[in-house]
């Protein structure tokens, strides 16, 4: 998949994209604070093909003490959690469902209603690049004016060849509006981790404890340099289709990198080392979770590609590397 301005060694890019500044705040910028009225309703679709896995839930240690975890990201304790039976997508939503989806309910997205949405500096012409909006801490992010889920790059990009890759630009309002008209929910976190880790005890990574080896990936994640020059040695500079990859052993594609995916929880840092069943997170709060990593995530500043890797966001934010997964 080509895109636009992300050639494997860009030559121009700019000198302002510096290493980041703090692993906390990397990973997906915020609209944190940003006001937007409320969406039009969504009422529930007749019938929406969803596949979805059924695991048969049981216990597992959810968390992680991890030396690369971030400690504000409260990864920690390790603890015990009850999972009961559930199913779940084995990919996540892609762009030919989403666009299902707006063509049965003419929704309007957060990031369609706000009128621009980040992108990766990478993927801009240089010109848009000069020109954009940036956050302070981290400058490879741009606000584009009309970059929505339907032109993932700004005016003039779109959909062509990424039908089965995943939506990005979706908010969680926006997650949450298409599972009320496909009959479905995002997951829990503890959902989400135990379908990761795909039966493997405190494993890094969906595939097990070893990071990827040669020329044999496993995931989509950055590759080279971060920010300025990605090789795209995984075959994939952005997005990569939903199943690209093996999947675990539950059979779940692209749990780690592609796309962060959102949770239903809302945010929280204080667990308990006690047992759980079923945990959804606290009933209050501004932020939403957020699993999984991206094609952004880089070994060198930010290892949030591992299975107990979480991160948090306001429910309008919207990127080019964030998606979601359902379940039931």
């Amino acid at each position: 998949m080509s895109y636009p301005g992300s050639d494997v060694n860009p030559s121009n890019e700019p000198a302002t994209l510096a290493a980041p500044e703090s692993r906390s705040s990397c990973c997906v910028p915020s609209r944190s604070g940003v006001p937007l009225p409320p969406a039009a309703p969504v009422t529930a679709a007749a019938s929406c093909a969803t596949a979805l896995i059924t695991l048969p839930g049981g216990e597992f240690a959810m968390g992680s003490e991890d030396p690369d975890c971030y400690r504000g990201d409260g990864e920690g304790p390790v603890r015990p959690v009850q999972i009961s039976e559930f199913a779940i997508a084995a990919h996540t939503v892609t762009n030919d469902q989403f666009t299902q989806f707006i063509t049965a309910t003419g929704y309007l997205t957060d990031a369609q209603r706000y009128g621009w949405s980040y992108v990766f500096a990478g993927f801009l012409p240089a010109a848009l690049r000069r020109d954009a909006r940036r956050p302070d801490a981290t400058p490879w992010w741009c606000a584009v004016p009309g970059a929505t889920w339907c032109a993932p790059e700004g005016p003039g990009s779109g959909l062509d060849g990424r039908g089965n890759h995943p939506v990005v630009h979706v908010s969680w309002h926006d997650a949450q509006a298409f599972c009320t008209w496909a009959g479905v929910r995002l997951p829990t976190e503890a959902e989400w981790e135990y379908t990761a880790r795909g039966g493997l005890d405190q494993a890094r990574y969906p595939w097990g404890d070893e990071p990827e080896s040669g020329t044999h990936f496993r995931a989509n994640i950055f590759r080279g340099s971060f920010p300025a020059r990605n090789t795209a040695a995984d075959g994939y500079a952005g997005t990569a289709p939903v199943d690209a990859f093996a999947p675990n052993a539950f059979g779940a594609y692209n749990m780690a990198g592609n796309v962060w995916e959102w949770c239903v929880d809302r945010w929280h840092t204080d667990h308990s080392r006690s047992l759980v069943a079923d945990p959804r997170g606290p009933a209050t709060g501004a932020d939403h979770v957020l699993r999984g990593g991206s094609y952004l995530c880089h070994d060198s500043y930010c290892n949030r590609y591992r299975v107990a890797a979480r991160i948090h966001n306001s429910p309008n934010s919207t990127s080019g590397n964030t998606g979601f997964r359902v379940a039931r």
